[in-house]
């Protein structure tokens, strides 16, 4: 029986990719991302074999309470992988500039709040089944917040996902979980192009080889790796 794969970011571009990929490797996947997103979720689940769109807040305990439900529904099992790929960027302005906390409650919430509630909805399911890997998205931010001048609350939100990913996996390893994260540098969407049109981007990481990546640490063939925060750099 093919596993359930939750993908969150599903609409953008590397939660996209990453839900094809596992999808083209077997897996039943349920698509979550936020109600603006609704569209681009209906749109990529056509195009997908076995899959399931739930479209909310993913920082709310509603939320994944409905995805895990649905999925159980729709896709026939509890999700027993998960890429947790939702996220933000905001930055461009120095912390003593900051005259709001704007930024910095937006990329909390958008990065840390949204693992916090999926390994919260994911991990009791995969514990209890003695079973199951999930892989959040950091970022080399994280390991070298230096490198996030002007982004400060961004590297923070990171480098606290990362954190959690890795206390939450010695929590759970001797129960068969695995949780793992990856630290991309950039990543080569039309967005970053969009943004940084002077730049190499022939020196980015790809989506096709990040998704991968993630694609690789959720499987079997990871068996071993746990707790690990894997460099994914490109020649960035």
């Amino acid at each position: 029986m093919p596993d359930v794969a939750l993908v969150t970011g599903a609409a953008g571009a590397l939660g996209a990719q990453v839900a094809r990929t596992l999808s083209l490797r077997g897996h039943k996947v349920a698509l979550v991302d936020s109600k603006a997103a609704s569209a681009r979720l209906d749109e990529l689940a056509s195009s997908l074999g076995q899959a399931c769109v739930v479209a909310g807040d993913l920082a709310s305990e509603t939320t994944w309470r409905e995805a895990v439900t649905r999925a159980e529904r729709e896709l026939g099992a509890a999700p027993s992988l998960a890429a947790l790929v939702a996220g933000a960027w905001r930055g461009g302005r120095a912390l003593h500039e900051e005259s709001t906390d704007d930024a910095w409650q937006t990329l909390m919430t958008a990065n840390v709040e949204t693992v916090y509630r999926g390994l919260r909805a994911l991990l009791p399911s995969m514990v209890a089944s003695r079973r199951g890997s999930v892989v959040v998205v950091g970022s080399r931010a994280a390991v070298e917040p230096w490198t996030s001048a002007g982004a400060a609350g961004y590297a923070a939100s990171k480098s606290a996902v990362v954190a959690l990913a890795q206390a939450a996996a010695a929590e759970v390893r001797a129960f068969g979980v695995r949780v793992n994260a990856i630290l991309p540098s950039t990543l080569d969407t039309p967005a970053n192009r969009a943004a940084m049109p002077n730049a190499d981007a022939t020196q980015w990481v790809t989506l096709e080889s990040a998704a991968g990546v993630v694609a690789f640490l959720l499987s079997d063939e990871a068996r071993d790796v746990e707790g690990a925060a894997l460099p994914v750099y490109g020649r960035a």
